[in-house]
C-alpha cells in the first residue's frame, strides 16, 4: 500500500483504550563506588526521564503512529497523576483519567548505571469499587465514539468490570482486543483477539514441547474462549495468529533486539489501529510485526512512529 494511503487510513481509525496505567520513571546515572553503610553501589544521578507506561503506552503507541486514541483508567490524586496526564496530552492522546484521592498512581522507579538496571521500586495500589463503577459509566459513554476497544490488563485491578465491557462493545458491533495477565481467561471469554506472550500462555496452558502441542493448546484455549482469533509474540521467533482451521506465522523482523520491554504494547497497539482502519487481521499482523521490529531496537519503553513504520515496510 502507498505510504500516503497508509497514514490516511490510520489517522481516520479511532481506538479506545482502557485499562492500567502506571508512570515508568528512569533515574540515570554512574557508579563508581560501592556504600561504606552496606555492600551496595552508590548511584550518582545525573538524568531523570519519566515515560507512560501500561495502558498509556499503548495509548501513546496509537498516537505516535497516526491514530486517533483515547485512555481510559484510574490513578491516585497526585504529582504522578499529573505527570501522566500532561504526557498524555504531549502525546495526542484524549485523556480520561479518573482520580481515586485514596490511591497512589501506580509508578515504577528504576535506576540505572551504565545500561543496567540497578533496581526497580514499585508503588502500587488497587482502586475503590466506587472509581472503578465510573469507569464503566465513561467507558459506555465513550464506547459510540471509537472504532476498536484495547483491554491492556496488567494485574492493577483496574478492569474490574472487565466481561460487561467486551460485551458492550461486542453488542455495539466493535472488536475487542485483549493484552492478558494472570492465569484466569475466562473473564476475557467473547472478546475478539487475544495477545498473550509465550510466558503468559504457558501460565495458563501449560508448557508444550513442540509446535503441533503448542498448536492443540492455543487452539482449545481460543474455542473456550469463543475467540476469533489468538496472537502470541514469541520474541526471537516471530508471532503466531491462531483462528479457526488456519495458523499464519510471521518471522520477527528485528535486526538486532536491544530490549523487549513494551514491545508487547506497540504490538496490540498497532492491531488495534489497524483493524480500526479497516486491516483483516492478517494484514493487521502484519503492521504489527514490524512495528515491534522497530521497537525492540530501541531501550526502555519506546513507540513507533508511523515514519519509522513507513520505512520498515518499505524495506520488506
Amino acid at each position: 500500500m502507498h505510504t500516503e494511503q497508509l497514514k490516511k487510513r490510520l489517522a481516520q481509525a479511532r481506538v479506545l483504550v482502557v485499562g492500567d496505567v502506571m508512570l515508568d520513571r528512569y533515574w540515570f546515572g554512574d557508579v563508581a563506588r560501592i556504600s561504606p553503610e552496606a555492600p551496595v553501589p552508590v548511584a550518582k544521578i545525573n538524568q531523570i526521564d519519566q515515560r507512560a507506561g501500561g495502558a498509556a503506552n499503548v495509548a501513546r503507541n496509537i498516537a505516535s503512529l497516526g491514530g486517533q486514541a483515547a485512555l481510559l483508567s484510574v490513578v491516585g490524586d497526585d504529582e504522578a497523576a499529573g505527570a501522566l496526564d500532561s504526557l498524555m496530552r504531549q502525546d495526542g492522546v484524549a485523556s480520561h483519567l479518573l482520580r481515586d484521592p485514596e490511591i497512589a498512581t501506580t509508578v515504577k522507579l528504576r535506576v540505572v548505571a551504565r545500561n543496567q538496571q540497578l533496581i526497580r521500586l514499585d508503588f502500587e495500589e488497587t482502586p475503590r469499587r466506587e472509581i472503578l463503577d465510573g469507569v464503566k459509566e465513561t467507558y459506555r459513554n465513550l464506547l459510540s465514539d471509537y472504532d476498536v476497544v484495547i483491554l491492556s490488563d496488567y494485574g492493577k485491578g483496574g478492569l474490574l468490570h472487565v466481561s460487561s465491557m467486551i460485551d458492550w462493545a461486542r453488542e455495539a458491533g466493535k472488536a475487542v482486543l485483549i493484552d492478558p495477565k494472570g492465569d484466569d481467561y475466562e473473564k476475557y471469554t467473547g472478546a475478539t483477539l487475544l495477545t498473550p506472550n509465550r510466558a503468559e500462555l504457558k501460565e495458563v496452558v501449560g508448557s508444550w514441547k513442540n509446535e503441533a502441542e503448542l498448536t492443540e493448546k492455543a487452539q482449545s484455549l481460543r474455542r473456550r474462549l469463543d475467540m476469533e482469533a489468538l496472537l502470541l509474540t514469541r520474541s526471537e521467533e516471530g508471532m503466531s495468529l491462531f483462528r479457526d482451521g488456519q495458523i499464519d506465522h510471521q518471522p520477527t523482523r528485528a535486526q538486532e533486539v536491544y530490549d523487549v520491554s513494551g514491545a508487547g504494547d506497540t504490538v496490540i497497539a498497532s492491531m488495534g489501529l489497524a483493524l480500526a482502519a479497516g486491516f483483516d487481521i492478517t494484514e493487521a499482523m502484519h503492521l504489527a510485526n514490524t512495528a515491534a521490529g522497530v521497537v525492540v531496537a530501541k531501550l526502555g519503553t519506546a513507540v513507533c512512529s508511523f515514519d519509522e513504520l513507513a520505512a520498515a515496510l518499505a524495506e520488506l
